[in-house]
């Protein structure tokens, strides 16, 4: 989500910590907090491509909109998280079995022309070649799902019983930066935060497996990166994000902070991003999104937003959303102890005045079980 998985870090910490709590404790001399995301970071590249092992929790985070060479359309995520267990330490007696890093990767394909939505996850602690993310080169895999940089573009490949992705992506725009230069506040407390950027479009050339048919596609792709320690405030009880691109060469990222209290948390913020590579940053009273229609889940009972109209204050800019599948939930994942809707969806509607269409993603967040950020007793 920009958030993506956003601050997942809520649904993952009660299944890391009892997974933490199963296996030996480490002996370590040394023990330093998890660094913050705090104004004033610096960011350089390629270093911030790589893992920050000094942060709490990280995500690569792509989706991208896809057509073969008959015309059918597919969509896609691949998300690659690393979560800290312990902080940074000096361990004294290393052993391939410590657990101080656990792996999550979720992989979708969605087939818009079968109407049917293929969902994968893995989950892995570090070590044994199980899974990883190197601090000093752009390579980050889980068992043989693997994203690395590739010929100045970024390779993904991850398959799980004859359906995934095989694909370049090289950016067609500029990097671009959330927030205030790069940090992306989401809370009034000091390290509600994260470091956030993106590749908002990247040309996308290769194959999409289904079960076991190979298609060759083209078509573009967003890349989120984001690291943190403490994102969201525990007023929070869930997220809407959306990453749309237009074809007039602009992009879109919004998201939105559901409150428990049912408002919308003033620290909901988003990026417009032009033709040129200007960028602009939008505060939570600078757009509104009205739900337009719901669906509900026969797995899980959850009723979720589907279909949506987006407002940019003071632009002419009115954007009809909507899935291109209703069903793209996915359902009942381990890594998370819980469920999520993300998909493809496509857009139709004005841009300062002029009309445009376009492709998606969205996620939704919270709503089958809402955020839990307090620690097992």
């Amino acid at each position: 989500m920009g958030l993506r998985k956003k601050s997942l870090q809520f649904f993952l910490l009660p299944w890391i910590f009892s997974l933490f709590w199963g296996f030996a404790l480490v002996e370590a001399e040394e023990f330093t907090e998890f660094r913050q995301a705090l104004p004033g970071y610096s960011y350089s590249f390629p270093r911030d491509y790589f893992s920050h092992d000094d942060f709490r929790i990280e995500w690569w985070y792509y989706t991208g909109n896809l057509e073969d060479e008959e015309g059918g359309k597919f969509g896609y995520q691949l998300t690659f998280f690393r979560v800290g267990l312990e902080g940074t330490q000096k361990i004294v007696n290393p052993s391939q079995w410590t657990v101080n890093q656990v792996y999550f990767a979720h992989l979708t394909v969605s087939d818009i022309a079968g109407k049917k939505f293929h969902y994968f996850e893995r989950i892995n602690r570090k070590g044994l070649i199980n899974a990883g993310a190197e601090t000093d080169r752009f390579l980050v895999w889980n068992e043989d799902w693997v994203l690395i940089e590739r010929g100045g573009g970024h390779r993904l490949k991850a398959i799980e019983s004859g359906t995934g992705i095989d694909l370049k992506l090289i950016p067609v725009k500029d990097m671009v930066f959330h927030g205030d230069q790069g940090v992306s506040q989401k809370g009034k407390e000091e390290g509600n935060a994260s470091h956030y950027f993106s590749y908002t479009r990247m040309q996308t050339v290769g194959k999409i497996f289904i079960e076991g048919k190979v298609y060759n596609v083209t078509g573009t792709s967003w890349m989120d990166r984001e690291f943190s320690s403490n994102q969201l405030s525990p007023e929070l009880t869930g997220w809407d994000w959306f990453s749309l691109k237009l074809d007039n060469n602009t992009e879109v990222m919004l998201y939105q902070l559901r409150r428990k209290d049912g408002g919308i948390d003033p620290f909901s913020s988003g990026t417009v991003v032009l033709a040129d590579n200007a960028s602009r940053h939008l505060q939570a009273n600078a757009f509104t999104i009205e739900v337009t229609d719901t669906w509900k889940s026969q797995k899980t009972q959850t009723t979720y937003p589907a279909g949506w109209e987006i407002t940019l204050a003071d632009s002419e800019t009115r954007l009809t959303v909507r899935p291109d599948l209703a069903d793209q939930e996915l359902a009942f994942l381990r890594s998370i102890s819980g469920s999520y809707w993300e998909g493809s969806v496509s857009i139709e509607g004005t841009f300062q005045g002029e009309a445009v269409t376009g492709k998606g993603y969205v996620e939704l967040v919270g709503y089958e079980t809402p955020l839990k950020q307090e620690l097992p007793e």
